[in-house]
């Protein structure tokens, strides 16, 4: 594999109805196109050796000896692509009877027919009437005589069989029908070691059915923790009762990853690359897929055949995957847009609400600074308040003017608390700031780390004492990108009673901030929200400009939040290292960010992460909003005192790279 990467393809070849000679070659085609693009498993459909719509031919001795005759060619067609394994679905002869099999093929042998597991009968379905449903788990399996480029094999027509590849990937085959059983064959193949789910399908066209069988493709790459790969027979087989449109589908652990364009008569291929090593990941991390395993006995059950040989080599260098570079931002079309971010806000709002509940609270402190983390808990706060019924008056906003506020950021805090109809306190912490200095010694001229963590205290303690002269309890705004690299001052705006937006990284905070504006029906509210989007992000603790603009800017100091919460996430929802990071956000990033500072960035990230864990061990509570999560009681448990020399040592060794 390739950083992890495991290239995969799917194909709809020419068909022509119950002549082997010709699909073979239309099959042999296919191979060498796919082999050509570095793909290490080829998933042709079902019967697609002797078309699937054969019907009473498949009891044929002419069609059957014809199938044996394919398959040998086909087989002596991947001696041509060393290493990669095919699957060609074919009628398989038995003494007992014929299955209808997905056969597979690698570097010229024949390694194992996979026969259907359920044989439909109902509707437009009278397989039956052809082949036997696979034997049951345990049972012998009865032998079929193929030919490869070896000359004559027998092969234990098996539905408890998983190949594993050149390089390590095991895969599992079914058959079009057994995706759509209560219990997919395919569910036991993955609990047995297989990583690569293959359907060798023919479902014929109907209305409403695409949809749906997509879902399923998806669902069930979910429920296995697996990279799906489903080809369904196209144009060329009969139309006699049905009609048939290629479907061709790479799908990983819930996602669909390509998939063709249909209506086209043309032969397709789908080429897709699948990350086996956060598939690898999931199963370790997610325990019930491990204890599933272990009840189900399917280990115990399936043989694994290996292909032997070397795996084939890539055309390039080039990941035929899109790396989102913003992972947390809901992706879609503009309707499940809005509908996932109001998934998010409504995650807030229920924790609020029903913190609020619990201590019977109608009080609300929210220090506002015109920033976007303040702005965002402040328009959650109004949501919860309105969910309960209160008086948004309860909400009281408190600006807290010092040494860096600008005229922009000090005006937007005012017109939000005023538009949205909060109270509204303005408290200057510099004169008591100033006063503090002079406690402690420190001079107001040295702009220092005390000179800055000062003065959040004081608002803090602003807040706090604020809280307890109204009977309410303040409003953390801090972010989960502020928690990973520990961007906020211990014991200042670190705490709080609760932190609405603990879950939710920068990125996602200023995409909820921009919906909120989308979706006001206050102009002046709404250009409020639109310049807050726009201000750089800072925490403003060092004097403005001459000109009265912001001079700290966050992400000079740390590192963009958007390479951040790239970072973040693959931390935490994979524990991906740091080198495979690298590799994914410079395909993420390619024309955004050299490669140097990617790497400059990275390195900046794991040093933060690692030394300001303590900050996250005594988070207040919050809501978990996706996957990722840094709640020391929830997602994230790691000593304070761990070492990141581990993981710097990995970047250092990319230095050249960059």
């Amino acid at each position: 594999m390739d950083n992890g990467f495991f290239r995969v393809a799917c194909g709809a070849p020419s068909v022509a109805v119950a002549d082997p000679a010709s699909n073979a070659r239309y099959i042999a085609d296919l191979i060498a196109r796919a082999y050509k693009a570095g793909a290490e498993v080829l998933v042709l459909p079902e019967m697609c050796v002797t078309a699937y719509t054969c019907a009473d031919l498949f009891h044929s001795r002419v069609l059957l000896d014809g199938a044996v005759a394919a398959i040998e060619r086909i087989a002596c067609a991947t001696a041509d692509a060393p290493g990669m394994l095919v699957w060609a679905g074919a009628p398989v002869e038995t003494d007992v009877g014929v299955y209808n099999c997905a056969v597979a093929m690698c570097s010229g042998r024949v390694l194992a027919a996979v026969p259907k597991t359920y044989v439909p009968n109902y509707n437009e379905f009278y397989e039956k009437r052809w082949w036997a449903p696979a034997p049951s788990v345990g049972m012998a399996a009865p032998e079929a005589r193929l030919r490869d480029i070896s000359g004559e094999v027998s092969v234990a027509v098996s539905a408890s069989v998983v190949i594993s590849t050149p390089s390590g990937v095991k895969v599992g085959a079914e058959i079009c029908e057994d995706l759509w059983a209560p219990v997919p064959p395919s569910s036991m193949a993955a609990m047995a070691g297989a990583e690569v789910l293959v359907n060798l399908s023919a479902s014929d066209d109907l209305i409403g059915k695409y949809s749906y069988l997509r879902g399923l493709v998806e669902g069930q790459s979910a429920r296995t923790f697996s990279a799906y790969v489903y080809a369904s027979a196209g144009f060329g087989e009969s139309s006699t009762d049905l009609v048939f449109d290629a479907k061709l589908f790479v799908a990983e652990n819930g996602t669909m990853l390509a998939e063709n364009t249909r209506g086209i008569r043309e032969p397709q291929l789908v080429v897709a690359d699948v990350d086996i090593e956060a598939i690898r990941r999931d199963r370790m991390h997610i325990t019930t897929f491990g204890e599933c395993g272990v009840r189900s006995g399917a280990r115990a059950a399936y043989s694994v055949i290996p292909c032997g040989g070397t795996a084939p080599a890539r055309p390039d260098g080039r990941l035929l995957r899109r790396v989102n570079s913003r992972p947390f931002i809901p992706g879609g079309d503009a309707s499940l847009l809005s509908k996932r971010c109001e998934e998010v806000i409504g995650i807030q709002v229920a924790g609020l609400a029903k913190r609020l509940v619990a201590t019977h609270c109608r009080s609300l402190v929210i220090g506002i600074s015109g920033g976007l983390d303040s702005t965002l808990a402040l328009l959650v706060a109004c949501r919860a308040f309105d969910y309960l019924g209160l008086d948004r008056k309860g909400i009281t906003g408190v600006t807290m003017p010092g040494f860096g506020t600008t005229g922009r950021t000090h005006r937007n805090a005012l017109t939000l608390m005023k538009t949205l109809g909060v109270s509204s306190r303005e408290v200057s912490i510099v004169p008591a700031v100033m006063q503090h200095f002079s406690d402690i010694g420190h001079d107001p001229a040295t702009h220092d780390v005390t000179y800055e963590n000062s003065q959040a205290r004081e608002r803090t303690q602003i807040l706090m004492d604020l809280a307890n002269l109204l009977g309410g309890m303040v409003l953390g705004t801090g972010d989960l990108s502020e928690l990973a690299l520990g961007w906020a001052t211990y014991n200042g705006d670190h705490m709080s009673m609760y932190g609405v937006n603990a879950g939710v990284p920068k990125t996602l905070v200023r995409h909820l901030t921009r919906y909120f504006a989308d979706t006001a029906s206050d102009d002046e509210c709404r250009a409020a929200l639109l310049d807050v989007i726009d201000t750089p992000v800072s925490p403003e603790l060092l004097p403005p400009t001459a000109e009265g603009s912001i001079a700290q800017e966050t992400e000079d100091l740390v590192g963009p939040y958007e390479l951040h919460d790239f970072f973040l996430y693959y931390t935490l929802r994979y524990g991906f290292s740091p080198d495979r990071i690298f590799y994914l956000a410079k395909a993420a990033f390619e024309g955004e960010y050299p490669v140097e500072v990617i790497l400059k960035w990275l390195k900046v990230f794991f040093r933060r992460f690692f030394a300001q864990q303590f900050k996250r061990s005594c988070l207040p509570d919050g809501p978990k909003v996706g996957s990722v999560c840094l709640s020391p009681r929830g997602d994230w448990r790691m000593p304070s005192d761990a070492s990141a020399q581990a993981w710097l040592d990995r970047l250092d060794e990319l230095d050249g790279q960059a």
